[in-house]
């Protein structure tokens, strides 16, 4: 201090000054705040970013559904029926509602929605637990300008009736379960010997009426008032030999002709010992489910539709889904292990190491991963198509990772923490892990969770191609039901569009959860790919 200052300071009156007393003395302020820890930091900065919130919750979603879905349903992968190909999907939610519903509009010509009409007043002039076995929904229909015929048809109750050749055992089993609940699943037979020569009437159980053929195609014969004429077989009670007792559609208890009695018939006995009837395949469905097999499925349902396998698309889809999460996860897991320790290797001592090293995965790389799955296939023909693909994505998996890690390495090895550690005596292994691999942390997550959907999709891509089966008991994959729907798109677009939209939402949030993580763990990186 010069003379000029000490004589500024020393012209201040006395009483401007105050002595501090032992009880005021000052110190360092006490940090109010609670400290954040590195993942906290992270977290609150990905919170920031509401797209990777949004992409994380949509995530978290679909890990449901892969995970509940199995269970809240009574299909299995391995159900499928042989009827129901092609069904379209219906909730009970909307059964009220033209949305939803197992229906589809459609436009024909009146010799067809005449074969639905009436098939639908056969089924439902049953006993009142048969109400509403309407091909046609609830039988409304419009009759547009150009002569055809608009309604909405019913893709579960549209098969009507269908022959079938069944023992005698399941005959009587048949006849019990329509007593007890009240349901008809049989119906009355037609004569083989009086089913015209037409190969429409010979297969199709639905023509249980007079016909006639105009142009080669049958059309219904009607009675003054309009209405089909029955031509089921009947038989006189001292004939009557089909061991049937059990409920009959509305009105035929007997018929009186020429003073005789009828009665239909409903079974034709065959060779063997069994019998052929004529059966509502809806009821017969209910009927075997859950009086035979007892597997908890009360009737014909499925959420998402079924495959033109007769598949169920919701379970094979969840099912599906769940074995792409677990296998993308382990293959992630495995080549985030293998590449961060070969890529901390290479970027920590470089030089020659580091020269033979990247040698190394050049070679690797350049070999193609259907030349790897090729190969494996060949020599592991007997194993697992789940462990060829799993070895195939590990042989040349891990190089991205081992390239982003070595790459965090040359840049983080010679800052000055990094130095100081090294001066101090620290090894080089504690300065690999401790030192610079936490601050590489924000990269490595970020193309670890960028690896997952990678490795979804390819499994996708080879299950839909083909070149990897999985449609083996019960493993199936998304890229496995995209194929199955692919030639039917036109047809039935919901086998394919229910994956292609799973597959697209899980790689549109994986990517926008994968920039948000970037930027969470490393905000230097924000706005640039990591």
């Amino acid at each position: 201090m010069d003379n000029k200052q000490f004589e500024k300071y020393s012209a201040i009156p006395a009483e401007k000054f105050a002595m501090v007393g032992g009880e005021r003395t000052s110190h360092d302020e006490k940090f109010v705040t609670k400290p954040r820890s590195y993942a906290y930091d992270a977290f609150m900065r990905f919170c920031k970013n509401k797209g990777s919130v949004v992409a994380a919750i949509v995530i978290a979603l679909l890990i449901l559904f892969a995970i509940i879905a199995p269970w809240c349903t009574s299909y299995t992968v391995k159900y499928y029926d042989n009827i129901y190909l092609g069904t379209l999907p219906k909730s009970k939610l909307f059964a009220n509602t033209n949305f939803w519903d197992g229906c589809s509009y459609v436009k024909e010509n009146k010799l067809n929605f005449s074969y639905y009409y009436w098939m639908g007043e056969e089924l439902s002039n049953a006993k009142e637990g048969n109400g509403g076995h309407y091909a046609i929904k609830n039988q409304k229909y419009d009759v547009l300008e150009d002569g055809f015929y608009g309604y909405r048809l019913d893709s579960y109750h549209m098969w009507g009736c269908k022959y079938m050749q069944i023992d005698r055992e399941r005959y009587e089993n048949i006849q019990k379960y329509q007593d007890e609940t009240n349901r008809q699943v049989l119906y009355p037979t037609l004569r083989t010997s009086a089913r015209p020569d037409h190969i429409n009437f010979k297969k199709d159980a639905n023509y249980y009426y007079q016909t006639k053929v105009v142009n080669g195609k049958l059309n219904p014969v009607l009675d003054a008032e309009g209405n089909v004429i029955p031509a089921y077989w009947s038989e006189t009670a001292e004939n009557l030999n089909d061991g049937y007792h059990s409920l009959r559609i509305e009105g035929q208890d007997g018929i009186v002709r020429d003073g005789e009695t009828y009665y239909y018939v409903y079974a034709s006995p065959v060779s063997g010992g069994d019998v052929e009837v004529r059966l509502n395949y809806y009821e017969y469905y209910r009927y075997y489910h859950s009086y035979e097999l007892k597997d908890g499925i009360d009737e014909p349902m499925f959420l998402f539709g079924a495959t033109y396998e007769g598949k169920d698309v919701f379970v094979n889809l969840a099912s599906g889904a769940r074995f792409s999460f677990i296998f993308a996860i382990c293959i992630a897991a495995v080549n985030m292990f293998i590449g961060a320790i070969y890529g901390a290797i290479a970027g920590y001592y470089g030089g020659a190491v580091d020269i033979v090293m990247e040698r190394v995965t050049d070679i690797l790389s350049a070999v193609p991963i259907m030349i790897v799955i090729t190969l494996l296939k060949y020599h592991m023909a007997e194993t697992s198509q789940i462990l060829i693909l799993f070895l195939a994505f590990i042989v040349t998996g891990w190089i991205g990772m081992a390239s982003s890690t070595r790459m965090q390495f040359y840049r983080f090895k010679n800052q000055e923490y990094v130095l100081a550690a090294r001066t101090l005596g620290a090894r080089d292994r504690r300065i690999i892990w401790k030192h610079i691999f936490p601050n590489s942390l924000g990269t490595l997550v970020t193309s670890c969770a960028l690896i997952i959907p990678g490795m979804i999709f390819s499994e996708t891509s080879l299950t839909y191609l083909g070149i990897i089966d999985l449609q083996s008991g019960n493993i199936t994959s998304v890229g496995t039901l995209i194929a199955l729907g692919q030639p039917k798109l036109m047809d039935y677009p919901h086998i394919a569009i229910f994956p292609s939209v799973f597959l697209a939402l899980l790689m549109l949030s994986f990517n926008l959860f994968g920039n948000g993580l970037r930027d969470a763990f490393n905000p230097s990186l924000r706005g640039t790919e990591g």
